[in-house]
Formats: C-alpha cells, sequence, structure tokens
C-alpha cells in the first residue's frame, strides 16, 4: 500500500458510533429519580460503566485526527495549514458547545448557562492534540503524554481529592464561577466536571488516541494491518495496569479525570479498538454503529436540541408518562421506564444517522 494512502478504518468509526450511543443513554433518563446504577456516574472516586464513555470519545476522536493528519503530511501538506484547519475546527467545536448551552438555558427555565461542555472540551483537547499531531515525533508525543500525567498528578497530590475542596474547585470557582455546572453562590464556590484544570487530564486522553491512531495507520501502509493489532493490545495492557496501580495513590475520578482514570480508561480504549479492528478491519464482521460513528457531532448535538425544545413546551413530561412511564412502570418498575426513554432517544438518532448514511450526506463540524 502506498504511503500516502489514506485507509479508512470502519472499527474507528464503529467504536465513535458506540460510544455516542452509550452517551445519549446515560445522558436521557426519562426520570432522573429512577436510573439504573451501571447508567449513573460515580458519586465521586470510583469508576462505572457510565465513567468510560467520554474518555472513549476523545481516545476515538485522537485517534481519528492521527488518520487524518498524518496522510497528509505525508503527501506533503503544509502542517501549518493543517494546524489551521485543525485549530478552526476546534474553534467550531467549541461553538457549537457554546451554542447548546445557550439554547438549553433559553428554552428551560431552571437551566443556568454553563460555558463549559462536552464539545468544548473536545474542542480544548483537540486544539492541543492537533500540533502535537503535525509536530512532535512519536517519542514527542509520549513525553507530551507523561508530562502532562505526572504535572496534573502533581497538582492532584498538592490540592487534593476531596470533594468539597480541591485545586479544581478553586480555578473553576475563579475562571468560570456562575457559569460553572456548580455554583454555590453563597460562597461563591464552582465547580465543573468540564472544568479548566481536569481539562489536562483529557488531553492525556486524546494524546493517547493519536498514538493509537499512528499504530493503526502504520500497520494498514506497512503490513496490510496484519500486525497492528499486537501493539495496541500490549499497550492496552500496560495502560490498565499501570492505571490500576496508580489508582492506589490517587482514586478513579472523572471528574477530575485523574492520571489513573486516563490511564485505565485509555487501556480500555486500546483493547476495545485492538478487539474491533481485528474483527472488522482484518475479518469483515459487521458490526453495528458505523452509520452513527459517521454523524457523531450531529447526533449529540440534534438529541440535545430536540430534548431542549421538549422540555420548553413541556411535551417531555407527557410523552414519558403517557408512552413509557403508564404501562412499563407497572410491568417493570420506574427503573426500566426511565431507561427505556433513553433508548428510545438512541433509537431515533441512529435512525436519523443510518438514513443520512445511506444517503452519503455526513454534518461535518
Amino acid at each position: 500500500m502506498p504511503a500516502a494512502t489514506a485507509p479508512r478504518f470502519a472499527s474507528v468509526d464503529i467504536l465513535r458510533g458506540l460510544t455516542v450511543a452509550a452517551m445519549l443513554l446515560v445522558n436521557n433518563a426519562g426520570d432522573w429519580g429512577h436510573v439504573f446504577p451501571w447508567l449513573e456516574h460515580a458519586a465521586w472516586h470510583g469508576c462505572q460503566p457510565a465513567d468510560y464513555i467520554f474518555p472513549l470519545f476523545l481516545f476515538v476522536a485522537g485517534a481519528s485526527l492521527s488518520l487524518a493528519l498524518e496522510p497528509q503530511l505525508a503527501r506533503g501538506a503544509e502542517p501549518a495549514a493543517l494546524r489551521r484547519a485543525v485549530l478552526l475546527r476546534a474553534l467550531r467545536l467549541v461553538g457549537v458547545g457554546l451554542l447548546l448551552h445557550l439554547a438549553a438555558a433559553l428554552l428551560i427555565p431552571e437551566r443556568a448557562f454553563r460555558l463549559a461542555g462536552v464539545l468544548q472540551r473536545i474542542g480544548l483537547c483537540l486544539a492541543v492534540a492537533g500540533p502535537a499531531a503535525l509536530y512532535l515525533r512519536p517519542r514527542g508525543q509520549w513525553l507530551l503524554f507523561a508530562a502532562l500525567l505526572a504535572g496534573y498528578s502533581l497538582l492532584l497530590f498538592f490540592g487534593g481529592t476531596a470533594q468539597a475542596d480541591n485545586w479544581n474547585v478553586r480555578v473553576d470557582s475563579a475562571l468560570l464561577g456562575r457559569y460553572a455546572y456548580q455554583f454555590d453562590p453563597a460562597s461563591g464556590r464552582a465547580f465543573d466536571p468540564e472544568g479548566v484544570l481536569s481539562t489536562l487530564g483529557a488531553i492525556a486522553s486524546t494524546v493517547l488516541g493519536l498514538r493509537a491512531g499512528s499504530w493503526l495507520r502504520a500497520g494498514a501502509v506497512a503490513a496490510g494491518g496484519s500486525r497492528i493489532a499486537s501493539p495496541l493490545l500490549y499497550a492496552g495492557v500496560a495502560a490498565a495496569a499501570a492505571g490500576l496501580a496508580l489508582s492506589f495513590w490517587q482514586p478513579f475520578n472523572k471528574a477530575l479525570w485523574t492520571p489513573g482514570y486516563v490511564l485505565w480508561t485509555g487501556g480500555a480504549g486500546l483493547l476495545l479498538l485492538a478487539l474491533l479492528h481485528r474483527l472488522v478491519d482484518l475479518r469483515g464482521l459487521w458490526l453495528p454503529g458505523r452509520a452513527l460513528g459517521l454523524n457523531a457531532i450531529l447526533a449529540y448535538a440534534g438529541s440535545w436540541l430536540m430534548v431542549c425544545l421538549l422540555a420548553a413546551f413541556g411535551a417531555d413530561t407527557w410523552l414519558y408518562q403517557h408512552a413509557f412511564a403508564s404501562w412499563i412502570t407497572p410491568l417493570a418498575g420506574p427503573r426500566a421506564a426511565s431507561a427505556a426513554w433513553a433508548c428510545a432517544v438512541v433509537a431515533v438518532w441512529w435512525g436519523v444517522a443510518v438514513w443520512l448514511h445511506r444517503r452519503r450526506w455526513y454534518w461535518k463540524v
């Protein structure tokens, strides 16, 4: 395979699509008072199934970035032009995220405007990972990864990881204030799970994805992909083991995005990608999720706006009670009804993604 060829890895699209489906499932409970434990994030320390979702998405974003940029560099594209394109995309993601939060604040009375968020964090991570992919060799990317983990680990060591008070809280209080996810007007205390300092850990998750994407492409170019599962597998085991060991010093914590959490969830991402690459790219097995993965941001933004509009007109409560809770709750309980609503949201946007995929329509930010 020529070096300039840019293969499309269905495994990456599928992993992205399944991650977005899980994100929609977790974010759209029908009744937040009745949620299955495995659909909830850990209250503070710990790593529940729901806590794997966002780091997996950032991991895939890093892999996709590497797979997009490296072939262009191989064809002789100017790094400066590619850097501008990456930074513009990052800026658009931040802008879309802010618009979604503005829509929520305008349409839902009890929702306040929030500066940080999922798309904003993705944009910030790409703004750092993009130049790293363009200007740093693999060793430099590993050094950046290690520096992010070591530096952030020291910040957490000196600032603490207690929920009541830590440096993340202090920085978010100073920089985000009332525009954070949590804000106490009496004390001025603010905290955001997508806040300022924890973005350091999120960037590390994205840089790890860069290396995974580079391994995928290197294997496809050099050996038709037959040897690439091994680095992903070995690195996945090593990362997970390192994360588990580090968790005895600094616990897994999604809200703080601790280094151990980066390594543990990054190990899961490497292992899942190795498995999907083996099954899909090499053996040709069909698995669901690719259509949703190719329109991931559209599904996320569209579901957000749909929920906001339903809530603005009070239609969400009526639909949930009459189409789900009224008959599912007597049969299986309120948690099942709540989860059924979330599954319906996923099904709607999965269907939209499949319809768009069949027409080759993709919304790129």
